[in-house]
């Protein structure tokens, strides 16, 4: 809001409308008298002032008056008794994986700890930044998801002046981390007056600042696309917790250790306690979690994704970037496949260098020599990532599989051929209807972990390639 701008006058709030209660006695009318609201909660009939009915802990089919969650609710983190943590399995998230196993027990109501605040799951309504405290969560609606931003969790522990805080978990590679700037952007969006704190992994630390959407980065990573185990949370609780890694038990129940006010997250079988939309499996990943914040009632746009160029001057500006380079065996294209689209570009004029991950100087290295490369156009053992974000943003274009980098491209509106397989681009390819970007695809779909090419990967030729480079806009376009 602007200086000077009138504030807007909020409508009256309807009186609220207590719960379904479990226990006998009729209910308040919503015009009840304070006398008759004292009377009814008494008889247990009406919601209590200061104790949300948590919603983000699914009540189940009837929800409890008095905030005590019902047999089958998640607990919370530490508190959990003894043998109620399921195993350390990946999320089935975005890189697949198995689900962990279903909490089995429970503690709620009087059993739960002094201090301990009920997640609450709830759309959001945006509060100005720099408002010195969250606003009061609306009157719940459209099937008990609350319109308002969440009341502070723990707020009784909040240190005088302590930002309102929002931790978002996305702990995986330079492609997940720009797959989800749309849905950052629109949690910025929604909380203005928040500090966004992103669990990343450190080296992404300045592509997260650049979007814009993140005040700070907390370090926090596992092997392949497996939850952190733990997060360095200090101070008190996050006021709303999103959980962008995945939609199993694992991550879930990483963040409600922290015991946040919220936790925006897709539901799951394992945590039935997480109130939030299906997850799609054949879902594009940008398109994914924009949906999840749309349920909790965000504007979340997926094509909000360019990146700002990098103040860093490119170390080859014009050049075509080759990145042979990718996850995983099944998602790397021949390097003597690589080597031929180098030699016929070199043929017409082009620059051409070749770019690869820290772990991949062996691999650029292989293919700079079958590409009769000069040295100072392999970068192998990785550019840190503004060199590489810099090279991208002033190339005239990016071969590469699909990865990180093609996601770099897309996001640096750099012109772009990538080579889809085993992981068909529906799911994780350019926009497709930018002519910026190409995208080659034979599928059928297969093992994005496998040891070897993939067949479909396999079935993509030279000549095609060539072809793609050759339909996209020229770099005055």
């Amino acid at each position: 809001m602007t200086a000077g701008a009138a504030t807007p006058r909020r409508p009256a709030r309807p009186a609220p409308h207590p719960a379904p209660a479990t226990r006998p006695g009729p209910p308040p009318t919503g015009d009840a008298t304070p006398a008759a609201l004292r009377a009814a909660r008494t008889a247990g009939t009406a919601p209590r002032a200061g104790r949300p009915v948590p919603v983000g802990v699914r009540q189940g089919p009837v929800a409890v008056a008095d905030g005590r969650a019902p047999a089958g609710a998640v607990p919370a983190g530490r508190d959990r008794p003894p043998g109620a943590v399921p195993e350390a399995r990946p999320d089935t998230g975005p890189g697949g994986g198995r689900a962990g196993a279903a909490v089995r027990t429970v503690r709620t109501g009087r059993d739960r700890p002094p201090g301990e605040v009920a997640l609450r799951a709830g759309r959001v309504a945006p509060v100005s930044r720099g408002s010195g405290s969250a606003a009061r969560p609306e009157p719940p609606d459209d099937g008990g998801r609350a319109t308002g931003p969440a009341a502070p969790a723990d707020a009784e522990r909040r240190p005088e002046g302590a930002p309102l805080r929002v931790l978002v978990l996305r702990a995986l590679g330079l492609g997940d981390l720009l797959a989800g700037v749309p849905a950052l952007r629109a949690l910025r969006r929604a909380f203005p007056g928040y500090e966004i704190v992103l669990a990343a992994p450190a080296a992404l630390a300045p592509l997260a600042l650049a979007t814009g959407a993140v005040d700070r980065l907390l370090p926090a990573a596992a092997p392949g696309r497996a939850v952190p185990e733990t997060l360095d949370w200090t101070g008190p609780p996050p006021d709303v917790a999103v959980d962008l890694h995945g939609n199993g038990p694992p991550s879930h129940l990483l963040l409600a250790r922290l015991r946040p006010g919220r936790l925006f997250a897709f539901a799951h079988p394992g945590t039935p306690g997480v109130d939030g939309p299906p997850w799609h499996p054949d879902e594009h990943e940008r398109d994914r979690w924009c949906r999840l914040l749309r349920w909790y009632g965000l504007d979340a746009d997926p094509a909000d994704l360019r990146l700002p160029r990098p103040t860093t001057p490119s170390p080859a500006p014009g050049a075509v970037v080759l990145h042979p380079g990718a996850g995983s065996p099944a998602r790397r294209w021949p390097v003597d496949r690589f080597a031929a689209v180098a030699r016929a570009l070199r043929d017409r004029g082009r620059h051409v260098v070749v770019t690869g991950g820290a772990d991949e100087a062996g691999l650029v290295a292989t293919l700079g020599e079958a590409a009769g490369l000069p040295g100072t156009d392999v970068f192998g053992g990785g550019l840190s990532l503004d060199r590489l974000s810099a090279l991208v943003a002033d190339a005239r274009a990016v071969v590469s599989g699909d990865t990180g980098i093609a996601h770099l491209a897309v996001a640096h509106a750099t012109a772009s051929v990538t080579l889809c397989g085993p992981v068909p681009p529906a799911r994780w390819g350019p926009p497709p209807h930018d002519p910026r970007h190409r995208a080659l695809w034979h599928g059928p779909e297969g093992d994005p972990h496998g040891r070897r090419p993939d067949p479909a990967l396999l079935a993509i030729t030279v000549d095609e390639v060539l072809d793609a480079l050759d339909a996209l806009p020229g770099p005055s376009s």
